[in-house]
């Protein structure tokens, strides 16, 4: 008896049988006859339903990220892929897997949705074209399958396009403007003629940067909120975060202003702080503030995009560019000219720093991510990658550990590099969750990240629009990488 499947994989009963399959006589019989029956089965061994596609992950162990804050595991799973789409899932003892699928054996590991890197920074133009295919590939092999790049140009719409139609290797683009700023916009009727000429172009985002001033900044989000293009990214010191948040920012990055906004209104200075004169507001700030902070966040529908580590890394750690070398070795990706950029930029910041105020601001920015997260905001991955020693995909993980540090479970971390991203993009029915019909974005894990949010990167593999990566195809490619940039 064979039992059939249908189009997405669904186990459908046989047909025919019923109570009149049985002859109608006494019990003891009728009991020894199905005895018999189900003896000749077994040795005959029928064989189990088949399923098939392009791809089958056997005997894994499904995180499927559907459940807002509820750690569940579908255990021993047989999960198809066909094309770029999940098409079945089943206990992997009730399917076979048909000839001509491939098969990768995944007992006792862990599969998740594909993670987001939702502050990214994409190649342009002047990008030599094979640090370009390996900047993108960095992110493939972290398990980073879509990017929202922040700060864009034409070029980009073309390579998004190219990603979307599986002529180049990549994650998923989400593609933001130019950047808003005050050194390049000045006047609100240029705000107003951008942000038409961005939306007919196709950007997904208007990148707000700093120095706009609050009658170019009215105008850009005016405009954008009219023509139904999202704007966000930085907040301007002329504009404030309350005024952004009233006006509709869809995403505030890297906690702009969140600082000067705990400083009463007459005590700030005239101006703004900027990034390196947060220190000097400290004595003024009024934790008092910071509940009703968050609930204008969340009020407003904002997400955050806290790129803390960069922060502490960069703008408020002290540790030398020698140091940030051999914490993070991933940095033999790069370009070596980069890196060189990189650890000159780091040790002339670590000289003219302030290590105290430095600290204090480092675990103020701490102390802001909590409240936020514990009073419902929110929240996604973001790194800002390829920054100063922020390497593509790799960024990801000493993120996700500084998270778990602040308070979040790694489930919740999870989350945020998932189904809360698809949930910003309001997707949840395309992405961000492991379903049948969701994109074949997905990371092969050989030990459980809610657990322990390390073992993310503990892979076995990444699937990208249905291409699947083994974990050793991986380590070659990244292999060649560091040989190319003579590492």
């Amino acid at each position: 008896m064979r039992v059939g499947i249908d189009r997405v994989g669904a186990v459908t009963p046989p047909r025919g049988g019923g109570s009149d399959a049985v002859p109608r006589v006494g019990s003891s019989v009728r009991r020894l006859a199905v005895a018999a029956v189900l003896a000749v089965l077994a040795g005959c061994g029928d064989p189990l339903p088949q399923v098939q596609g392009d791809l089958a992950f056997v005997g894994v162990n499904v995180i499927p990220m559907t459940e807002p804050g509820v750690p569940l595991v579908v255990e021993n799973r047989t999960v198809v892929v066909t094309g770029r789409r999940i098409a079945s899932m089943h206990p992997a003892e009730e399917v076979d897997v048909a000839e001509g699928t491939e098969v990768v054996e995944a007992e006792g590991m862990y599969l998740v949705p594909g993670l987001a890197e939702m502050h990214g920074h994409l190649p342009g133009p002047r990008t030599v074209q094979s640090d370009a295919r390996n900047l993108l590939f960095l992110y493939i092999a972290n398990g980073v399958t879509t990017v929202r790049g922040m700060q864009g140009e034409r070029s980009q719409l073309g390579l998004r396009a190219r990603i979307a139609r599986g002529q180049s290797l990549g994650p998923r683009l989400f593609v933001g403007s130019p950047s808003m700023s005050g050194g390049r916009v000045t006047t609100p009727e240029q705000g107003e003629q951008l942000v038409r000429e961005y939306d007919q172009r196709g950007y997904d985002l208007v990148k707000m940067h700093e120095g706009l001033a609050l009658d170019v900044f009215d105008a850009v989000a005016a405009t954008a909120n009219e023509v139904g293009l999202p704007f966000g990214g930085h907040v301007p010191d002329a504009v404030g975060l309350r005024h952004a948040l009233a006006s509709g920012q869809v995403s505030i990055d890297h906690l702009d202003n969140h600082i000067e906004a705990l400083v009463p209104d007459d005590q700030l200075p005239t101006g703004g702080a900027g990034l390196f004169g947060v220190g000097d507001l400290l004595d003024r700030v009024d934790m008092d503030l910071l509940p009703q902070l968050v609930e204008d966040t969340r009020a407003a529908g904002a997400w955050a995009v806290p790129t803390m580590v960069l922060w502490e890394t960069v703008f408020f750690g002290d540790r030398s560019a020698a140091e940030l070398r051999a914490a993070r070795p991933e940095v033999r990706y790069m370009p070596p000219e980069t890196v060189e950029q990189w650890e000159r930029v780091v040790d002339e910041r670590v000289a003219a720093a302030e290590p105290e105020a430095n600290r204090r601001v480092a675990e103020l920015r701490r102390q802001v991510l909590r409240a936020l997260h514990e009073g419902g905001v929110p929240i996604v991955m973001g790194t800002d990658s390829p920054q100063i020693f922020s390497v593509p995909g790799f960024s990801l993980h000493h993120e996700m550990a500084l998270w778990v540090e602040v308070g979040m479970t790694p489930y919740e971390v999870l989350e945020a590099g998932t189904r809360r991203v698809a949930e910003y993009f309001d997707a949840l029915d395309d992405f961000g969750t492991i379903e049948i019909g969701r994109r074949a974005d997905l990371l092969l894990l050989t030990a459980n990240p809610i657990d322990d949010v390390a073992n993310v990167a503990r892979r076995g593999g990444v699937m990208v629009n249905g291409d699947w990566w083994s974990e050793e195809r991986i380590q070659e490619r990244l292999a060649g990488i560091a040989q190319f940039y003579g590492n």
